[in-house]
């Protein structure tokens, strides 16, 4: 039985919300009381990050094969970047143990992923963009995309510099430090790029409202 775009898509984005909403909460959880980890940001003890990273690992490879398959579809050629950036520097974590703290960390971008997904199933389900439901979506997307993947750059980057040159650092080798610093690089700057489409769409959203607005008052004064 041939599978429709629309069913397609409709799958690809629950699971990826479910996908979300599992590692971001673990992520989340990590952060906050894994004490090994966060002491040792380049070798704590990354057992329970393992975990939470080949969820996401196994999660990166069948979207990635779902992607390449529909790809008239679904497919998207930064998608693919951002999938196999993520994955050459998660082999590092799941293989040899290392860098699990800032592996875990890149996972906090998952939180604004379920509000992405949630605008397209108010697209399918025919709510006009100026609706509210689609306007607090746009807005809470766009501040949770700020918060997890732009306003946390500096804290990750401080934490990554003032580990240059130590002992720890100099023991990961130098293919685990490229793919490290490379894939970090690669996804920041999708995610800068995915932020200033989001506040330009999230913008023209609340302009058009406020243009109804004015235009509903403009014709409620001329009743």
């Amino acid at each position: 039985m041939a599978v429709s775009p629309c069913d397609c898509d409709l799958f690809f984005r629950t699971v990826s919300t479910f996908h979300a909403l599992v590692v971001g909460g673990f992520c989340l959880y990590i952060l906050l009381y894994d004490d090994a980890v966060n002491a040792d940001h380049l070798w704590g003890d990354p057992s329970i990050v393992q975990l939470n990273i080949a969820i996401t690992t196994g999660y990166l490879i069948s979207d990635l094969l779902l992607i390449i398959y529909y790809w008239r579809a679904i497919g998207d050629k930064f998608f693919v970047i951002h999938h196999l950036a993520a994955l050459y520097a998660y082999y590092f974590v799941l293989s040899k143990g290392l860098l699990a703290y800032f592996g875990n960390f890149r996972l906090l971008a998952e939180f604004s992923t379920p509000f992405v997904n949630q605008r397209w199933f108010f697209e399918v389900l025919g709510y006009p963009k100026s609706s509210k439901a689609n306007i607090i979506n746009g807005v809470l997307m766009t501040v949770v995309f700020f918060m997890v993947r732009i306003a946390v750059i500096p804290m990750y980057y401080s934490r990554v510099i003032s580990s240059f040159g130590s002992e720890g650092f100099q023991r990961l080798g130098f293919a685990a430090q490229s793919a490290w610093i490379i894939s970090s690089v690669v996804l920041d700057i999708m995610n800068l790029m995915w932020m200033v489409k989001i506040t330009k769409g999230c913008y023209k959203v609340i302009c058009l409202v406020g243009q109804e607005e004015a235009k509903t008052h403009k014709n409620g004064k001329s009743d």
